[in-house]
């Protein structure tokens, strides 16, 4: 392990130099083309990721641009994964930096996907680098794969699984550390009603993108004039929310400011939709508008919904009112991104939510199981143990609302690459990794890749 701790030192400046080309490729989801499932730039993201690895030595595979991999050791012997992903959610508001510069400040590396998930892809891939460079032997394959739509509906995944093994075990640096061995149940719902004719005329209302991003701006133009921008600006003090009003064309704009986030993490945000809604609401708002306000607001554990639950595995249910949309012509079209413990039943869940938001069309989108590996199997122990030797940290199994590539795996947990005590910033705004991080997670990966060779 000193050569390849000296290896992985030496690979450091290579690693950064490899990463900002990765950032600087916009990976978001868009229109598909041909070749390219999930849009012209996450299809270029994979393609030059294969391409370094494939210039590093390694046997590369492209799944018709919905996923990739990258092996090395006896391959289809037992294979370990690592489940990664080069999609990205949208840049959002409130940068400082470029969100696709991968501009390198007082240590950090900033730009959209650095945490999530593209600078634990480079670790793991340098990781595996450097243990090819060592001349280190390998008893069974060790494979990483690269999914392009992990922000969004997972058919990365449905096609490398529809068209290549799975293996049984491994983990997915798209999380924190130690071991997240425990991921709630994810519910997506959508909501849609009709528009509200009477109290205050809401003439607009567009925010938000992604149902899993609480989102940190939100507007509303409404019909008033000067006096109700005065109204608003007091009632924002007095109810202690950041909501103010101007006149715009000859109407009213409220904008929103809260602080933006993961879904899977409200308590470290303030949802701008929930404050406007409060605010909407203090003003007379009526239908669908008044409803969402009532029910949901500024909560984040589904209590006025009837679904505030938890257990001592999981802990408590998380909900993020994701994206609003109303108008005269179209009515109402929301979505509520649900986070459940694995002792909850999401049938159960979305009845009462059905009977909560009465007046509302409420579908489901997406669900997916919760996901639990015990805490003493190999797999869990042999990265408990990597981790504390390269970190002298506490070994430990924690639960998340993440939700990652893991459950797709028989045996598979989240690894990484947030420490603890570091700032989460998936999803939000300067999201950035620390350089010597990434270089520790380099380190630690390589040990677990070691520790599972028995």
């Amino acid at each position: 392990m000193q050569d390849l701790s000296i290896i992985i030192d030496e690979l450091r400046d290579e690693m950064i130099r490899t990463l900002k080309g990765w950032i600087q490729v916009p990976s978001v989801k868009a229109a598909p083309e041909p070749g390219a499932p999930f849009g012209r730039e996450v299809r270029r993201a994979l393609d030059l990721v294969l391409s370094d690895a494939a210039a590093m030595g390694f046997e590369t595979r492209n799944f018709d641009g919905y996923a990739g991999d990258v092996r090395m050791g006896p391959l289809g012997v037992d294979p370990l994964a690592i489940l990664v992903h080069l999609d990205v959610v949208p840049a959002g508001d409130g940068w400082t930096m470029d969100p696709f510069g991968a501009e390198i400040e007082g240590g950090r590396m900033y730009g959209r996907g650095m945490s999530d998930d593209k600078g634990p892809a480079a670790a793991a891939l340098y990781a595996m680098y450097a243990m090819k460079k060592a001349g280190l032997p390998l008893r069974r394959e060790v494979r990483l794969i690269f999914g392009c739509d992990e922000e969004s509906g997972w058919e990365c995944m449905k096609y490398y699984m529809a068209h290549c093994d799975m293996p049984r075990t491994g983990f997915s640096p798209d999380a924190s550390y130690p071991v997240i061995n425990t991921e709630k149940g994810l519910l997506h719902l959508s909501l849609r009603a009709g528009y509200a004719s009477d109290g205050l005329r809401v003439k607009e209302i567009s925010v938000g993108e992604r149902c899993n991003v609480i989102p940190g701006i939100a507007t509303a133009l409404v019909e008033g004039d000067e006096a109700l921008c005065s109204k608003i600006n007091h009632l924002a003090g007095d109810m202690h929310i950041q909501v103010e009003a101007q006149m715009q064309g000859g109407l009213v704009l409220l904008t929103s400011t809260g602080v933006p986030g993961h879904a899977a993490y409200p308590e470290a945000a303030r949802n701008a939709i929930g404050q406007l809604l409060i605010m909407l609401r203090a003003l007379g708002v009526t239908g669908p508008l008044r409803t969402l306000a009532d029910q949901v607001g500024m909560e984040y554990d589904g209590l006025g919904l009837g679904i505030r639950c938890m257990d001592e595995t999981s802990g408590g249910l998380t909900c993020n009112l994701g994206i609003l949309r109303y108008s005269e012509k179209d009515g109402l079209y929301a979505t509520l991104d649900i986070r459940y413990p694995i002792l909850c039943d999401h049938a159960a869940l979305t009845a009462c939510v059905r009977a909560a938001l009465e007046g509302v069309e409420v579908t489901v989108d997406e669900q997916k199981n919760p996901h639990h590996v015990a805490p003493n199997s190999k797999l869990v122990m042999a990265l408990l143990d990597a981790y504390h030797e390269a970190t002298d940290r506490p070994r430990e199994c924690v639960a998340t609302g993440g939700g990652t590539y893991a459950r797709v795996l028989e045996e598979g947990v989240a690894f990484g690459s947030v420490f603890p005590g570091e700032e989460e910033l998936a999803h939000q705004a300067d999201e950035y990794m620390a350089l010597d991080s990434l270089v520790l997670n380099m380190r630690i990966f390589a040990r677990a890749i070691e520790k599972l060779q028995d």
